[in-house]
């Protein structure tokens, strides 16, 4: 149950070696190392389109099979379960994104999305340029290619991980070759030579668990140029070299033109002001739940179609091309390289309402430094839009530089007129946050009333004893009274120069 959770036992950390050598018997020690041989959490970008593999009826009936197959033991199935696809699962069968490719080999489908393809093998990217262009369905015989070989490689390419048994190691090998994944089959040939000769090859004398005899190889043991991100990086490039002005929507490309764009393999246009994008539906859709809604309701809608361009088309409105721009590349590759902090606002605003929420995150990164160098005004500006948008980064930085710099801002009307703007202090002592946390305690992660949590950094910056606290609160909390009282006098005088 424990284990099934999410609980870590890893056998060279303290705590775990001991539950390791503790164990009561062999079968307990298999199953704490099943568990353990778990791989870590995937990042967004993969995980988002691990699942949108996953979520095509035939990958997952495929990947619970391969999962489950052989012993099928409770163990097996847990791991199954943790991988959050166990046959207990009830989510939709419904594709995030239908397929537009489906391999079968030996009769059994393998169904897969051609951008992604092309972004990570040059072999599919000549491929489907060339004889395989208009092609929806590609049968192979089982005697001529593995099925779990080419199952585990196209998995890989969604999810930048690859995980193979160790029995189909050299069919993995033959199809990296034949897809001209050099720098994967040159670790996949090592790690063959490593369990060719290793002690623990035998695994019927062992009796190890189906997890123990499966090869996984992290993304990040490729070089970068290999890895998913710098793959769609190109992908999206190739797009946004090929998107053009307004005009472009009411004209007929030339051959020239029609043959580059072909070559992004985009199925969707999203048009933003006087521009048209060319994108990915299989990247937006798993990305973003506001795009997958989108993108799930255009069939038969008069927004999804246009004739002159023969892709189906969207149109995105209130926000700039540059902050589109920066958007696409959080999506198509989970960072964003630079910055405008003008942009900053806008892309907070752009990732609420496009559900991309750890986006959010992202700028919050990139615009940290550039506070350092803002005024006080400009703060009070940043204090405001974090609470606004829950950056809490942002948020919690603001919130220090004002609480160390209090008597400063004091003095600054902006400060003043924030609190006009703002929720008052809790009256209430019960509800103030103005108790010290316990050391090593994350404290209370869902935002406060923005002055509480001020006082307690006011609090915790004046080094307050403890038995002193609720009375220095008390005068901070007259302190604020009286700024208050004064942008009121303030906002009066303005109105009465405005008559």
């Amino acid at each position: 149950m424990l284990l099934q959770a999410g609980a870590v036992c890893a056998e060279r950390t303290f705590d775990g070696d001991r539950c390791h050598y503790a164990a009561l018997n062999l079968d307990l020690r298999s199953l704490l190392k099943s568990f353990e041989a778990r791989p870590p959490p995937l990042a967004p970008l993969p995980a988002a389109l691990r699942t949108t593999f996953l979520t095509c009826p035939a990958n997952r009936n495929a990947f619970l099979d391969m999962m489950l197959q052989g012993s099928a033991t409770a163990e097996a199935a847990a791991l199954a379960e943790a991988a959050g696809f166990g046959p207990t699962d009830a989510a939709s069968s419904a594709h995030l994104v239908p397929p537009d490719i489906t391999f079968y080999v030996g009769g059994k489908p393998i169904e897969a999305h051609r951008a992604i393809l092309c972004a990570r093998s040059p072999f599919f990217e000549k491929k489907f340029n060339g004889d395989w262009k208009d092609r929806k369905e590609l049968r192979f015989s089982e005697k001529r290619l593995s099925f779990s070989a080419l199952y585990n490689l196209i998995h890989s390419f969604y999810a930048d991980r690859l995980e193979a048994p160790v029995d189909d190691m050299e069919s993995l090998s033959l199809i990296c070759k034949v897809c001209k994944c050099e720098e994967l089959r040159k670790l996949v040939d090592k790690e063959i030579v490593h369990h060719r000769f290793a002690p623990y090859k035998a695994t019927r004398k062992l009796d190890l668990v189906e997890s123990q005899t499966r090869f996984v190889l992290q993304g990040q043991s490729l070089p970068p140029e290999d890895r998913l991100p710098s793959a769609l990086q190109r992908l999206l490039d190739n797009c946004l070299a090929n998107s053009r002005q307004e005009d472009y929507c009411n004209n007929v490309p030339n051959e020239t033109h029609r043959n580059s764009e072909d070559d992004d393999h985009a199925d969707l246009i999203v048009k933003v002001d006087d521009r048209v994008f060319r994108c990915h539906q299989v990247i937006l859709a798993s990305r973003s739940e506001y795009f997958k809604a989108r993108i799930s309701r255009m069939v038969g809608f008069l927004e999804g179609n246009n004739g002159s361009l023969g892709l189906p088309f969207l149109e995105a409105h209130d926000l700039s091309v540059e902050a589109f721009e920066k958007m696409l590349e959080y999506m198509y590759t989970d960072k964003v390289e630079h910055m405008d902090p003008i942009l900053a606002e806008e892309l907070f605003d752009v990732a609420s309402r496009y559900l991309l929420f750890p986006l959010k995150r992202v700028v919050a990164d990139l615009l940290l430094p550039n506070l350092a160098h803002v005024s006080p005004a400009e703060l009070c500006h940043w204090l405001m839009l974090s609470d606004i948008y829950g950056v809490v980064k942002i948020r919690e930085y603001c919130l220090d530089i004002i609480a160390c710099n209090f008597e400063m801002f004091a003095h600054t009307r902006e400060f003043r007129a924030l609190l006009l703007t703002l929720p008052p202090p809790s009256a209430d002592d019960a509800l103030r946050t103005t108790r010290p946390s316990a050391p090593g305690g994350t404290g209370n992660t869902e935002q406060g009333n923005v002055l509480d949590d001020l006082r307690e950094k006011w609090l915790e910056a004046e080094a307050a004893e403890l038995d002193k606290r609720d009375q220095s609160a008390a005068l901070f909390d007259k302190r604020l009274e009286v700024l208050m009282s004064v942008a009121e006098r303030e906002a009066d005088d303005d109105d009465t120069g405005l008559q």
